[in-house]
């Protein structure tokens, strides 16, 4: 399938923005494991939250998470503290991103994991029981996934947990969300050091809990005012004091010439006209905005710096090669250094007539190239269905903002 997108003169909507997949699938867990009275509200439709739904309410002994990344990282600690034994497996590529450093602290925990095909790697089978080790050490770039899914089952544990992380820490936002909705759920987690996490054994309460709109699908509204030559966008159900740490995506974009105005049902965003020379910026703790800002900054010229991606290799695709290739097409030559730097210089080469841009089973590829179509209108979008991973009404969501979505078979 490809679409071919007709974007406005001028954008102007108000979008209610899908709710966040990041919190829903954390309190699903949670929930499961306080053996919650009260179902989260205001769950995400997105197919990570579904496949979720689905693994925790069905109890099959086959669980098919198909893309869902988070599913399987969470699901698999999970099922390791749950009795029963359960298959957990996925798509083609899920069953090539590595696990073993999850699988390998479990079963320091105590857990029954073994690999079905490939050594470190989906589909797993899971004997559930109760875990008796309390103590584990790893790396503090590692996923924040792993760390998340550690955490969540630290307090059903018979000791608790105490999670030593060495090294630079990636993803400490998304460490500390995981924390802060333990805590909103009766757990007691904290950092005791900067480097230590300590989890006490103590059973999760069942609360009324309502999940708010997702800042990282806001910031494809962000990119789609900073390219416009004129837009009045409002986005419905974002918090000021969120928990998420990708809000931070608007204080870059503020940079980019869009402010940010919190109202009593979300913001307003507001084009300044100013925009930088350069932008250098460190993605660590926001790496899943770092497409976003890519094309944003090469398709307004803007020269740029961003360090932090190493996480960007393991994620949907490999993120780093998909961004430079995909640009390339759109005649933006992108660099790369140690696997975790993405650079432009203003380098340019002769764009393809008509760009037809891969988005390689990823989300966020679709989303953050399909307001490329305000810059370069001959651009098609492949496989477009990818974005109902996390916002599954996106492409809805143009059309409500006035572009056309055609779809060119």
């Amino acid at each position: 399938m490809l679409y071919k997108l007709i974007p406005p003169s001028t954008v102007t909507a108000a979008i209610q923005l899908p709710t966040s997949k990041s919190i829903s699938n954390r309190a699903l867990i949670i929930n499961a494991l306080g053996k919650g009275t009260y179902a989260p509200e205001n769950l995400s439709d997105c197919d990570d939250t579904q496949v979720m739904i689905k693994a925790l309410t069905e109890g099959k002994e086959m669980i098919d998470i198909m893309a869902a990344g988070t599913a399987m990282r969470f699901l698999t600690a999970y099922l390791s503290v749950t009795p029963g034994e359960r298959t957990i497996t996925g798509t083609a590529r899920m069953q090539q991103r590595p696990i073993q450093i999850l699988v390998n602290a479990l079963r320091e925990l105590g857990a029954e994991i073994e690999y079905t095909h490939n050594e470190g790697y989906p589909p797993l089978c899971i004997k559930g029981a109760e875990l008796k080790g309390n103590e584990i050490t790893l790396k503090g770039n590692v996923s924040s996934q792993y760390i998340s899914a550690l955490l969540m089952i630290g307090p059903v544990l018979k000791d608790g947990l105490t999670l030593h992380l060495s090294g630079e820490i990636i993803s400490r936002p998304y460490i500390n969300l995981t924390l802060q909705l333990m805590q909103d759920f009766g757990a007691k987690a904290a950092w005791t050091s900067p480097n230590c996490i300590s989890v006490a054994p103590q059973l999760y309460q069942s609360i009324p809990f309502k999940v708010e709109s997702d800042w990282s699908a806001a910031s494809y509204w962000y990119q789609i005012a900073a390219l416009s030559p004129k837009a009045e966008i409002e986005l419905l159900g974002l918090f000021r004091n969120s928990y998420q740490g990708d809000s931070r995506g608007a204080e870059v974009f503020s940079r980019l010439g869009i402010t940010t105005e919190f109202t009593s049902q979300g913001v307003k965003l507001k084009k300044t006209g100013k925009a930088p020379e350069r932008l250098e910026e460190d993605f660590v703790d926001i790496p899943d905005l770092a497409q976003t800002f890519v094309v944003t900054c090469a398709l307004l010229n803007i020269p740029f710096r961003f360090t932090g991606l190493q996480s960007l290799k393991i994620k949907e695709t490999d993120r780093i090669a998909a961004l430079r290739t995909e640009l390339k097409k759109l005649g933006y030559v992108i660099e790369e250094e140690n696997d975790s730097i993405l650079m432009w210089n203003g380098e340019r080469c002769e764009p393809e007539e008509i760009p037809v841009i891969d988005t390689y089973e990823d989300h966020r590829m679709a989303m953050a190239f399909a307001p490329a179509v305000i810059c370069h209108p001959n651009l098609l979008i492949a496989d477009p269905q990818v974005v109902t991973k996390s916002y599954p009404g996106y492409w809805e969501d143009l059309k409500q903002a006035g572009f056309q979505v055609i779809n060119e078979g």
